[in-house]
């Protein structure tokens, strides 16, 4: 898990031009909106998109459990885990 949670972390960085930022300064646990990276619901697009694309999971409509899968890298490397196609 830990090789994906970098993934995941290298895909913040890329997809949402984090330059200042290394993997290894991002908290797998820490939040992902508001504190910790302070994301915005924008980023979540665009990290949801690159989600879709590099692992080919889909996100469902409902809000409150997108909002789980977007707590942390750590729960994004468990829904991306259990859902990917590829």
């Amino acid at each position: 898990m830990q090789t994906l949670e970098r993934e995941i972390k290298e895909l913040i960085i890329a997809s949402l031009a984090l330059e200042d930022t290394a993997p290894e300064n991002i908290d797998a646990q820490a939040p992902l909106f508001v504190e910790g990276l302070g994301l915005d619901s924008i980023d979540a697009l665009e990290l949801g998109l690159a989600l879709q694309k590099r692992y080919g999971v889909t996100l469902s409509a409902d809000a409150a459990e997108t909002r789980r899968h977007f707590k942390s890298v750590v729960a994004l490397a468990s829904f991306v885990s259990a859902s990917r196609t590829r």
